[in-house]
């Protein structure tokens, strides 16, 4: 929520409770989400209990499939399945670049030099001219 939207809605609790009752709301509001937090983490503690000592560590956050595979399959950190060196293989921006050059009429070189460096650059698994 932007400060601007936060600003309309207190001015509109403000009108529709008017600054007498507006101490009173504030207070239950409170409370509710007081409530409301006490009985989210008393879940959490009966799943928890419920699975058994060796899920003590579980976290909801964990659960969630990204960070699952991220702590599961790459161990945490690291690159453990090449991820990255197949994202940077399929990644154009090179080419694309490359080309963008020879349009505009730039040269970077002899075209010697300019094999040489896709020599050296990794293969890619698709024709980027047909995609």
């Amino acid at each position: 929520m932007s400060p601007l939207d936060l600003l309309v809605l207190g001015i509109m609790i403000i009108l529709l409770f008017g600054p007498d009752k507006l101490p009173e709301v504030i207070q239950k509001v409170t409370g509710f989400l007081r409530k409301v937090r006490a009985f989210s983490e008393a879940a959490k503690e009966d799943v928890r209990s419920e699975l058994g000592p060796e899920f003590k560590d579980l976290h909801p956050e964990d659960l969630h499939p990204k960070t699952f595979v991220r702590k599961h399959l790459l161990d945490g950190d690291g690159d453990g399945l090449g991820i990255e060196e197949i994202r940077s293989a399929l990644d154009p921006r090179a080419e694309l670049a490359e080309l963008a050059d020879a349009v505009n009429g730039e040269t970077t070189g002899s075209g010697a030099s300019r094999t040489a460096s896709r020599e050296q650059a990794p293969a890619h698994a698709y024709d980027p001219d047909t995609t």
